[in-house]
């Protein structure tokens, strides 16, 4: 007997953005914690820190990199089974990581492996709290994100005391178990009506009665569709939205990598290095609903976009805090500034797209700007990395993430005000027209109306008189 869809905006909801906080605690934020273990795996392999850098750039390479894979599984099998998957592969990943015997093999399994697994917990959860919340979108997308927050204070923390306990690969087997905890996030995902037309069975791009095309022909068109690339050609929102985001990427992560060993490197004790990471993501569990709230607000909603770019300039302005100095009481300063805006990030990165493609689009457009962003951390940490091993000097990475976080604000923030005005223009033109038809139409409705009224009045006049004025 199948059972019953629950219902959006139900009671069931609210359990669904519990499994959604947690599973973004467990996998998003995972990567807060690398910093860490910065310093003995370049120790364990006698690596550089570019070198060293592949790691945490892989795994978040892969975190955003396998949202098309994400969003076909999810199409496919439903938002349950992606979260379960994804569980088992990162816990799976961490626990073969334990038996590396270098830098290229824990890159395979902690990076490809456990982040692949990670991609497909976290989106596929962001997809399910859109689902299941219509009314309250904003907010429990805020709420969902606490769990970011949750893990960002404490994965530092954890991956600390397991590191002085049982050493890198100890810490690794603990956090293969940890990981086993989205199954059961996933479990409570149960599948949700809504009101979206069910898709047909037949290829969606092809009229019925066209002659059937070729296998490599069906590929690119399946592929173009679940990549949204006719959203990307048609929807300039989205476009810039892509565009100025990925950019933004670019410098996002490198503070939550270079923090702990730039404050070590300067002599902060290792425990009080972890914290300010902690403290980041401490201030972020208390603002973040807050933000929700503003952003939620009816009257902000066409203002979401602006205070996103926003957001991002404010980050990337108080990344230049650190280049001030290294004293402790300086760095903690940072990180509560830094929540703040971090806050922001997080609450609109995915709002934000929610707002600007229709929502039974959602997977496919979060695929196309994930394996984009994954592109983006691939690139970045390494390339931190380069610029610090050839400089010997961590300001010159925040000067790097800076510049990507405020040149990627202001691109987002010109080009949707342009995209709008343009927007505005089109929609004026076109009543303009509208108007000018309108009165054209009435002129000639008027014109054939009278010339009935004459032939009317012509027709009524009676025979005799014709005839008489004939005669004359």
């Amino acid at each position: 007997m199948p059972r019953a869809l629950e219902q959006a905006d139900g009671r069931w909801a609210w359990v669904v953005l519990i499994a959604s906080l947690v599973t973004q605690a467990l996998t998003v934020s995972f990567p807060s914690c690398v910093g860490v273990f910065f310093t003995d795996l370049q120790r364990e392999f006698q690596a550089s820190n570019s070198e060293t850098s592949w790691f945490p750039s892989i795994m978040g390479a892969m975190i955003h990199g396998g949202g098309p894979l994400c969003g076909f599984l999810v199409k496919r099998f439903g938002c349950r089974v992606t979260v379960m998957l994804g569980g088992v592969l990162a816990s799976l990943g961490m626990v073969a990581s334990t038996f590396s015997g270098s830098l290229t093999q824990l890159f395979l399994t902690a990076g490809l492996i456990t982040g692949l697994g990670m991609c497909f917990s976290f989106q596929s959860s962001i997809t399910a709290v859109g689902l299941y919340f219509v009314r309250h979108r904003p907010l429990a997308n805020a709420l969902a994100s606490i769990g970011i927050s949750v893990g960002v204070t404490l994965w530092p923390l954890l991956a600390r005391y397991l590191l002085e306990t049982l050493g890198w690969r100890g810490a690794f087997l603990i956090f293969g178990g940890i990981f086993l905890h989205c199954c059961v996030c996933g479990a409570i995902l149960r599948p949700v009506a809504t009101n979206a037309v069910p898709e047909p069975k037949e290829d969606p791009l092809l009229p019925p009665k066209t002659p059937k095309r070729s296998c490599l022909a069906t590929c690119v068109s399946t592929i173009q569709y679940h990549l949204a690339f006719d959203i990307l050609r048609h929807n300039m929102d989205f476009c810039i939205y892509v565009t100025g985001t990925t950019w933004m990427i670019l410098g996002f992560p490198l503070p939550h990598i270079f923090l702990v060993p730039y404050a070590m490197h300067h002599g902060v004790d290792e425990y009080w290095a972890a914290m300010l990471m902690s403290t980041v993501g401490f201030c972020n569990i208390f603002l973040r609903p807050a933000a929700g709230l503003l952003a939620g607000r009816k009257s902000l909603a066409a203002y979401r976009k602006y205070l996103f770019a926003l957001m991002i300039l404010v980050n990337g302005l108080t990344n230049l805090i650190c280049t001030v100095s290294a004293d402790f009481r300086v760095l903690l300063g940072y990180s509560l500034v830094y929540s703040l805006s971090m806050c922001g990030n997080g609450i609109l990165i995915f709002q934000v797209l929610m707002d600007i493609v229709p929502m039974d689009r959602f997977p496919s457009a979060l695929g196309l700007f994930t394996i984009l962003c994954g592109v983006a951390s691939l690139v970045s940490p390494p390339l931190a990395g380069l610029l610090l091993d050839k400089t010997n000097n961590f300001s010159y990475v925040f000067y790097m993430s800076s510049g990507f976080l405020v040149s990627g604000s202001l691109f987002l923030g010109v080009g949707f005000y342009a995209a709008e005005k343009k927007k505005k223009k089109k929609l004026k033109l076109k009543q303009d027209g509208q108007a000018k038809m309108e009165d054209a139409t009435s002129e000639i409705t008027s014109m054939h109306g009278l010339t009935s009224e004459d032939k009317d009045s012509a027709k009524k006049q009676p025979y005799p008189e014709t005839i008489y004025v004939t005669s004359v």
